[in-house]
């Protein structure tokens, strides 16, 4: 099979590790040439191409299936527009005017867009709810994910990603120095979001379908950092309410939303299919970073 990952980055590198070991051909797609340098390093075939420009993505190869994973940056909703909503659709529209079109396309979501639900869990079949405009626009590409890929034979799926961690991401501070608002995390280890994205290609399952990508257990935030703290053998950091963390001052709106945001994420639907996690709770996740803290202080942040 022949991958074309769009916006090879922190989870398309590693999806690229594990097609290419397990003996399928797979090309990187970046926007810039330092990105590139890492889709060679990565032992990817590399492409420059911009999924906002849609000239620049007859360079992309013919392929079995594509997995648009591009980011945003971390930028505005105007900006996660140019790439979830016109860059998918650019991708979609250049695979489906050749001849020898895409069979398969992932687009990788998050599960923000099932909004608040007080604590509460959520699958698949939930309503979607998006409460901002990042995630309204989260929802619009899903649509184009299924919908308009279906309108020209392509079969799509929209894998929703819990709150990605793993090397480089473990944010280590963010939990043992607090304070820590109450809620719920969910979350999801590289590997394992990577992993879930090859094993719905290589299965051939869930076309058509979304599908949440977490780990087995969201984790109470406040008993997560316990645990951390005990772990990493320091002292539990202070915890904050909602109600007090949403007093503070310099608080935007969508910060705020995110703060009320609270639900638990099934990923029954993902084992049901038969993807097995490699780390099925933060408690395996961690490790890493736990190991590496306590041996040198290290905040986990090049544990690989």
């Amino acid at each position: 099979m022949h991958v074309v990952i769009v916006g090879c980055g922190y989870v398309g590198l590693e999806l690229g590790h594990q097609l290419r070991d397990r003996g399928h051909e797979v090309t990187g797609v970046r926007r810039s040439a330092d990105g590139l340098d890492a889709v060679t390093e990565a032992g990817l075939d590399p492409v420059q191409a911009d999924a906002t420009e849609p000239a620049s993505l007859a360079s992309l190869p013919d392929a079995d299936a594509v997995v648009f994973a591009a980011s945003s940056g971390g930028r505005g909703a105007d900006a996660a527009r140019q790439v979830y909503v016109d860059g998918l659709r650019n991708v979609v529209d250049e695979y489906a005017g050749r001849s020898t079109g895409v069979d398969r396309l992932i687009y990788t979501s998050s599960t923000g867009v099932y909004g608040d639900h007080d604590g509460g869990w959520v699958d698949e079949s939930t309503p979607l709810n998006p409460t901002t405009e990042k995630t309204e626009v989260l929802v619009e590409a899903e649509r184009i994910a299924v919908e308009a890929t279906a309108d020209v034979g392509i079969d799509g799926t929209v894998a929703r990603f819990a709150g990605l961690y793993g090397p480089g991401r473990y944010r280590l501070e963010r939990y043992l120095d607090g304070p820590v608002t109450a809620g719920y995390l969910n979350m999801v280890h590289r590997d394992d979001a990577a992993g879930a994205v090859r094993f719905l290609l290589e299965s051939d399952q869930a076309r058509g379908e979304p599908v949440l990508v977490v780990d087995d257990e969201p984790a109470d935030k406040h008993a997560f950092a316990d645990w951390l703290a005990d772990a990493c053998g320091v002292e539990p950091p202070a915890k904050q309410s909602k109600a007090k963390r949403l007093a503070a001052e310099g608080l935007t709106e969508p910060t705020k939303r995110r703060i009320r945001t609270s639900k638990r994420c099934s990923n029954d639907y993902l084992r049901s299919l038969g993807y097995e996690l490699e780390h099925p709770t933060f408690r395996s996740g961690y490790q890493a970073a736990v190991e590496a803290y306590v041996a040198d202080g290290s905040r986990g942040e090049s544990t690989d």
